[in-house]
């Protein structure tokens, strides 16, 4: 049974990749910090779909109403699009990512290991924060089924009824990102997860256009070697629905590591 209705003041910090839905076209794994300091999952997002007016970003504070979800996963919530406010400017990242910092640290898991531990004993949590000892490289594998199939045509074809029209086509990245990464735990024997994180999707967009075959080497560049070695990288991961014993990794914290010069992201929204 649903609960009730509740207003939320949210910090969004993981935005996914779409893909194709049956309800909402094609949606996004929306997740964020409510000013309580407490995780939260907002599903569905059809991030493409929503007026310019509630195209929220990353690390931006929005008020929205939301109902918990009859995922058994304690951090989802139903969000009603409608009601979304953005109430502030993405936070900056001067001063080493401080603001953003000072709000997910509180949350900051000491590894993968201890998470899935802890969910495997008591069902949650099912998002998490942390930052790997080692990343030892990142795979890139061509996707087994590099098309969406016609079941995911048709949903993307929805798009056809929305009010607004119909945006540009969902293009399908044909490839899996995977981070082979060591816990700093006693007993990690190491991992290998997918990434789902949106700017690595906006990234091999962009830069398969820009460079062609070459996009590769641009997108190890930034996503290989300068996690590994010019950002202090940290993994927002979560469970996945219907597997709750599988993680991804959902989205990429990335400050400059001491002594090194500052950034700003410099992504594009996707469009």
């Amino acid at each position: 049974m649903a609960g009730p209705q509740q207003k939320k003041k949210v910090l969004i910090v993981v935005r996914t990749y779409p893909t194709p839905a049956k309800k909402g076209v094609e949606v996004s794994c929306t997740a964020g910090v409510t000013d309580r300091g407490e995780w939260i999952r907002l599903f569905p997002v059809p991030y493409r779909f929503l007026d310019n007016d509630k195209r929220f970003r990353k690390y931006q504070w929005i008020d929205v109403l939301v109902q918990k979800a009859s995922d058994p996963r304690p951090e989802s919530y139903t969000i009603f699009i409608d009601t979304i406010q953005i109430i502030s400017e993405p936070l900056s990242t001067t001063k080493n990512w401080e603001k953003r910092k000072k709000i997910l640290s509180p949350l900051m898991a000491h590894c993968l290991c201890c998470l899935k531990r802890e969910r495997d004993q008591n069902s949650s949590p099912t998002l998490g924060f942390f930052r790997p000892k080692i990343i030892r490289r990142l795979h890139i594998q061509d996707d087994k089924v590099p098309n969406w199939t016609q079941e995911q045509l048709q949903m993307l074809s929805q798009g056809l009824l929305f009010e607004k029209g119909h945006q540009a086509d969902l293009e399908k990245v044909p490839h899996k990102f995977k981070y082979e990464f060591e816990c700093d735990h006693d007993t990690c024997e190491g991992h290998s997860i997918s990434c789902t994180d949106w700017e690595m999707g906006q990234s091999w967009r962009s830069w398969k256009q820009k460079y062609g075959n070459e996009w590769e080497k641009k997108f190890r560049q930034r996503y290989e070697s300068e996690m590994i070695s010019k950002y202090d990288t940290h993994f927002f991961v979560g469970t996945i629905h219907g597997h709750p014993a599988n993680w991804l990794i959902v989205g990429l914290f990335y400050p400059p590591r001491i002594n090194k010069p500052e950034i700003e992201e410099t992504l594009p929204l996707f469009v």
